[in-house]
């Protein structure tokens, strides 16, 4: 009769140990179930430009900005409010609060604004007690009940930061709001902004659309190839519906030269990162929004396939980057990081083809195209430059 209690009982606890285990799975792929970011997100975001001194009438004039300037119908959808929107206290009931000084009218009166224009806003909290600039509260312990706020106001994306965080793993604080904003009933884009610090690219991939993968960009060539470099380790961890992110785009802050701001772009495209503008788009000259608009380029981020390029090739400062596209189609960018002009070359072989492999090379910022190349891609690029193309196998 013991046997056969002590079988029962057995087989009660391998019954219980794998529901446990199935259910957490069960979880984990529900923290992810919200459907969005099948390709990279593309936007805008307030921070790198304007910091905090933002307000409702900058967020409604970037919206018709991102619309009138075209880079709307390009894909760019998200006009994404960072820190700084709330008052330093919640309501008496728990509440975040708009600031009245500058966001008078609320922010689901931006949300419909925004939305009525055909794009999505986002908006920013902290998973701590604090958000990073210190002017208003984070959303730690409050997740449930300000995923729901957000919801109501119309939120499409939120960008969670990670300050005052009592010292906590982000690897217990960041999946509370995963499941707060699953909860709250609406499709919430989740951009988890840990800065890399716990390799999230590990774990983020079942909690959010995107994680951060690096500390924060700065508007130098030094900050920019330092993010790059950081986030191409984590290359194979991204995929539909979760991306590896390097930080917000500087192009057109005035920080770097137009050839510096082309290669920014053209690697943030090539990674499959999310194309965030950082600068005041109201008041962008031509050649930024050239180089913003360009839709070989965005192509290439938004390519269907969703597999992140990497660097494949590296010689001092003369580096190859590739990524596979769908159609059986390869992206390269050829980069030439030193400080003088220089030929960079890739080889089939550097590009996994085979060596008899015929291409035709388009070249995406020229626009010219070749047919007929075999065996290797050559190109003299000044300094801090590339060249960026989509190789067509015959």
């Amino acid at each position: 009769m013991r046997v056969v209690i002590r079988i029962i009982i057995v087989c009660m606890l391998l019954v219980s140990n794998n529901y446990a285990e199935e259910n957490e799975e069960g979880i984990q792929r529900n923290l992810l179930a919200n459907g969005l970011a099948l390709t990279p997100p593309m936007g805008w975001n307030s921070w790198n430009h304007f910091q905090c001194s933002i307000d409702e009438k900058l967020i409604k004039e970037t919206a018709d900005a991102m619309v009138s300037s075209g880079l709307a119908a390009l894909g760019y959808r998200y006009i994404n409010i960072d820190d700084c929107w709330a008052e330093l206290n919640r309501d008496s009931k728990g509440n975040l609060v708009p600031k009245s000084s500058t966001f008078p009218s609320g922010i689901k009166d931006l949300a419909n604004y925004v939305h009525a224009k055909g794009l999505k806003l986002g908006i920013y909290s902290d998973a701590g007690t604090r958000t990073c600039s210190n002017t208003m509260p984070g959303s730690l312990g409050h997740e449930e009940q300000d995923a729901k706020t957000f919801a109501s106001w119309g939120v499409d994306y939120l960008k969670y930061d990670n300050c005052f965080n009592t010292n906590t793993s982000p690897k217990e604080r960041y999946p509370i709001m995963s499941q707060a904003l699953l909860n709250s009933g609406r499709p919430i884009y989740f951009s988890l902004c840990e800065w890399g610090q716990e390799d999230p690219a590990t774990w983020a991939p079942k909690i959010g659309n995107s994680w951060r993968t690096t500390g924060d960009i700065s508007d130098k060539w030094e900050s920019m190839t330092s993010c790059a470099d950081q986030n191409d380790k984590w290359a194979s961890y991204a995929k539909p519906g979760g991306w590896n992110d390097p930080d917000m785009l500087e192009v057109g802050n005035g920080g770097m030269t137009t050839e510096e701001y082309r290669a920014h772009f053209s690697i943030w495209a090539l990674v499959k990162a999310p194309l965030l503008v950082g600068c005041d788009i109201r008041a962008m000259d031509n050649v930024t929004l050239s180089l913003l608009s360009n839709k070989h380029v965005i192509a290439v981020n938004q390519d269907k396939l969703g597999i992140q390029g990497k660097k494949v090739k590296k010689d001092g400062d003369l580096e190859v980057w590739s990524g596979p596209l769908s159609k059986n189609r390869i992206t390269i960018v050829l980069w030439n990081r030193g400080s003088s002009s220089a030929t960079v070359t890739a080889s089939w072989s550097d590009l996994g083809l085979n060596p008899t492999t015929v291409v035709m090379t388009h070249d995406l910022w020229t626009h010219s195209i070749q047919d007929g190349v075999k065996g290797n891609i050559s190109a003299y690029i000044e300094s801090h430059a590339c060249k960026m193309f989509v190789l067509t196998p015959h």
